[in-house]
């Protein structure tokens, strides 16, 4: 069973930057794509890099290790079709940016 639960405040990411945030055990990226916010598994599945440090252009963010790129949006890999990490749904209470997650 899922909880929305609080990870950032919404004023803390800026259009086109992620955060790495931690909830219920789990690291996640959270970004801002032109005011949207989306929200993936923070850890690469090629190589586990930290992808909430990655370049974001438009909706694809770049692993800064290895180079993998996924789309903040649904989690697919752009360099492998087979690979994808785990994308959140998320919702904005006033400035609470809240990630749905497994409790």
């Amino acid at each position: 069973m899922g909880e929305f639960v609080r990870v950032a405040a919404a004023t803390d990411i800026k259009p086109g930057h992620g955060i790495v945030a931690e909830a219920n055990g789990k690291t996640l990226a959270v970004f801002n794509v032109d005011g949207t916010i989306h929200a993936i598994n923070n850890t690469c599945c090629h190589r586990e890099g930290p992808l909430g440090e990655g370049e974001l252009e438009g909706d694809i963010v770049t692993c800064p290790w290895h180079g993998w790129r996924f789309n903040v949006t649904t989690g697919a890999c752009m360099n492998n079709p087979s690979a994808k990490v785990e994308a959140y749904q998320v919702k904005i209470e006033g400035d609470d940016v809240q990630v749905l997650l497994d409790v």
